[in-house]
């Protein structure tokens, strides 16, 4: 077993080429394991804080959509009142084209308040796809760290010096059945 003296002095240290071996020094390995994770954490981290703000965009876009129909739907229904002011003015000479005229101008209410409608549900539709996407990828990432983490856990010392000499006999059996 090394001494942790020992580490700190040969952090310098690489061994030859033609060796092949597993660091077992703790204080070496462990800054290179927390920079990895590190990096994959701000890597995914990045795309999780974009489609939020994605998201956040778009239900603004629709509140401006909504309120935008909102508006058009009260200068609609001002316009309605005033044909209808107007049709009571000129009922005796035109009724029946007034009425088709309001009939024409609730008829294109109605179509644009459905088109409205459907430009805010394919809104929503798209964001709970997204959101089941992200979902998706933080389960998949837990998932991965639950497996790493039960991984990390159970190798004890003992097995992984026996995967090790397990692995080493394969490669020296290969190596046999190769070179004959």
């Amino acid at each position: 077993m090394k001494n942790i003296t020992d580490s700190f002095l040969c952090l310098g240290y690489w061994p030859s080429a033609g060796s092949f071996g597993f660091n077992t020094d703790i204080l070496a390995t462990n800054p290179i394991n927390l920079s990895v994770v590190l990096g994959v954490l701000v890597f995914f981290g990045k795309g999780v804080y974009n489609r939020k703000q994605k998201i956040l965009r778009t239900i603004r876009n629709s509140e401006e959509l909504r309120e935008g129909a909102i508006e058009q739907l009260e200068k609609a229904q001002a316009r309605l009142r005033k044909v209808e002011m107007e049709a009571d003015r000129f009922r005796v000479n035109g009724y029946s084209e007034i009425e088709r005229e309001k009939l024409n101008l609730i008829n294109s209410i109605y179509t644009t308040l459905e088109q409205l409608e459907n430009y805010k549900n394919e809104a929503i539709h798209f964001e709970q796809q997204r959101v089941i996407n992200q979902v998706r990828q933080r389960v998949l990432q837990q998932a991965l760290r639950g497996a790493l983490g039960t991984l990390n856990s159970c190798l004890t010392n003992e097995l992984h010096l026996r995967t090790v000499s397990a692995n080493i006999g394969m490669f020296g059996t290969m190596k046999e059945k190769i070179t004959d």
